[in-house]
């Protein structure tokens, strides 16, 4: 979403109308229901995706004749024998077309405050008037969106859904969520995990007590690169229920240390790296350290999904996995 918000502050700046494309709904088998957008602009596609395939090319198309007439629209693509696309794949998807003209100062200003949320990672939303083909965006530090009724500003959460409010519909979605990715330790699996989740919008904090390991050089997705002394993270670091902690330090005694201190958050998903034998010793430490049976249920040991991962960017990508699932999963009881 930022690439979308960048173009759109990009090309209402040279005066260029654009129109926002947006999955807002489906059932099905279809490319993507939700938390799926575009910018597109009279020449074609300028970013983003709604999934590809013959839905977005026909929205392609459509987004183009709409900007021609200068208007908003909602439609419905039915994916099967008896749509308009004629597929047999089954399912439908329903996707938002907002207009937006050439310098709509309101448009841009959506643009700069989203692009501020995501550099700071302040939660912000996405609605999308679907009855009225508008944009705006909530924050939590500006609630001045009088255009938007009481109950809408007060329903939303972490799940991307419709709702309807005195007969209008609306799509809301968050665009930045709390929470960040605390990893320990700057080594090699670090340095391909933290791409790797950057570009699935967690937000990335690595710790290292290594100065050469703590680089931008080596982590120029990172959000932050801190160098804290081992034992020191508790004075120096605040993780609550919305964050995750992967740990990667260079050696056992390290990971053991760390581990001790993550039992101590909030956390909501504890990672360690290690091998089975390497779980079982340390899980008999932390017992004689005092934890419980449901502090020690709390770390996800070996950390990643078991695919036979080997290199530092199938770990990597394991992990990510892992971690996209816990998330879906909390989200879903957040609902």
């Amino acid at each position: 979403m930022k690439a979308i918000m960048e173009m759109l502050r990009a090309r209402l700046a040279s005066e260029s109308s654009v129109m926002l494309v947006s999955a807002v709904g489906g059932c099905g088998s279809v490319p993507r229901k939700l938390e799926a957008h575009m910018l597109v602009a009279h020449e074609g596609r300028l970013c983003g995706t709604i999934g590809g395939g013959a839905i977005e090319g026909h929205s392609i198309a459509l987004a183009r004749e709409l900007i021609e007439k200068k208007e908003s629209c909602i439609r419905d693509f039915r994916l099967d024998e008896n749509g308009e696309l004629n597929m047999v794949c089954g399912g439908a998807v329903t996707v938002s077309f907002v207009y937006i003209c050439a310098g709509d100062q309101k448009a841009m200003q959506m643009a700069d405050r989203a692009l501020r949320c995501m550099e700071r990672g302040c939660p912000c939303w996405l609605v999308l008037d679907l009855s009225g083909g508008k944009a705006v965006l909530v924050d939590q530090e500006d609630h001045q969106t009088p255009e938007l009724p009481e109950e809408l500003l007060s329903a939303l959460n972490a799940v991307s859904r419709q709702i309807e409010i005195g007969g209008k519909a609306y799509y809301v979605e968050q665009l930045v969520r709390p929470g960040r990715v605390y990893i320990f330790g700057g080594g090699h699996v670090a340095q391909a995990l933290v791409p790797v989740l950057s570009s699935c919008a967690f937000r990335c904090v690595v710790i290292e007590d290594r100065e050469e390991f703590a680089s931008v050089r080596l982590f120029p997705d990172a959000e932050e690169i801190r160098l804290i002394p081992a034992g020191e993270w508790g004075r120096c670091l605040n993780i609550g229920a919305e964050d995750c902690i992967c740990i990667m330090t260079r050696g056992h005694q390290g990971d053991f240390d760390c581990l001790r201190f993550a039992l101590r958050t909030a956390a909501y998903y504890i990672g360690v790296i290690g091998s089975r034998r390497k779980i079982a010793s340390t899980n008999e430490r932390l017992r004689e350290a005092g934890c419980s049976d449901l502090d020690i249920a709390r770390i996800v040991t070996p950390i990643g999904l078991d695919i036979g991962a080997v290199t530092p960017a199938e770990i990597a990508v394991s992990i990510a996995a892992q971690m996209i699932h816990r998330r879906v999963q909390r989200k879903a009881r957040q609902a």
